[in-house]
């Protein structure tokens, strides 16, 4: 079976399964998280459809990140989780996914979802299935280990990684991955951060613009914001294909869980990187 390594464990995340599972336990109790720990219902919450996550160092957005996958896990068990992510690397095609394999984390494995993957490759013509996209790629391997914390090999998924983000792309990605994510019930996880190395107020007032226009599901008046005022975010295309596709399947807002920078973590808000939590439900 195809085998994706870690490319970030001891950068990104610890390289051990014992300091990574220290380290999301202190993300979910530190004083910018949710501080408490993640609970599985019995039953699952139908409504929600997708979710805002950021994707930097876990110590730097680990709190964050841990706002998000609280209301996921308060929402019971998803077998199917779409990671949709930007691509750093400049590697690979437009949009890639996989549709076969595994990924290791310090955690163990997970399963690509096979049936899913090819579902949506078959609803568009822009999502190529190539590896060179994910080899090196943080965006969407950053997350497979939060998902290993609170579903313990009790998933499956599929990575999306985007370079081409433009609106035409990023509301096809979102066509091709809402039906399919219907038919199996899968969540859908826009990993993105934001504003990038400003001063803490004006990544604020920034971030705050654009994450409104995300909220209000406007994918049109977001990558304009996104552009008019120079947000640097870097996961603007999932973010857009994730609202979409979370539209058509009902949803209907969103609601922020976290935002905060690097300078709330660190206390150097000089020039700061802002991270955000949002969940989306019908």
């Amino acid at each position: 079976m195809k085998r994706r390594l870690p490319a970030q464990a001891g950068t990104f995340y610890p390289d051990t399964e014992g300091a990574v599972r220290t380290q999301i336990q202190q993300s979910f109790l530190h004083r910018l998280g949710p501080r408490a720990m993640p609970t599985i219902p019995g039953t699952r919450n139908q409504n929600l459809l997708g979710l805002i996550v950021p994707h930097a160092g876990y110590k730097y957005s680990g709190p964050v990140a841990a706002h998000s996958y609280f209301k996921l896990a308060s929402a019971g068990i998803f077998e199917s989780i779409i990671i949709l992510g930007p691509n750093h690397t400049g590697l690979g095609s437009g949009v890639s996914t996989m549709t076969e394999g595994e990924w290791s984390t310090p955690l163990g494995d997970v399963p690509v979802d096979a049936d899913l993957a090819r579902e949506i490759v078959d609803s568009s013509d822009l999502v190529d299935v190539e590896d060179e996209a994910h080899r090196n790629e943080h965006s969407i391997e950053v997350q497979l280990p939060f998902l290993q914390f609170i579903y313990p090999r009790r998933f499956k998924f599929v990575p999306i990684c985007m370079m081409l983000q433009d609106l035409k792309t990023s509301i096809e990605v979102g066509d091709a991955i809402a039906k399919a994510a219907e038919k199996h019930g899968a969540a859908v996880l826009a990993s993105s951060d934001w504003t990038h190395y400003e001063p803490q107020e004006e990544a604020q007032s920034k971030d705050k613009q654009a994450i409104d226009a995300a909220l209000q599901m406007n994918e049109k008046k977001f990558q304009e914001i996104i552009e008019e005022i120079s947000v640097s975010a870097c996961g603007y295309g999932p973010v857009t294909a994730m609202i979409h596709a979370a539209k058509l399947r009902g949803a209907r807002d969103g609601n922020l869980l976290s935002y905060q920078t690097s300078g709330d973590v660190t206390g150097d808000k000089s020039s700061v990187v802002g991270y955000a939590a949002a969940s989306f439900e019908k």
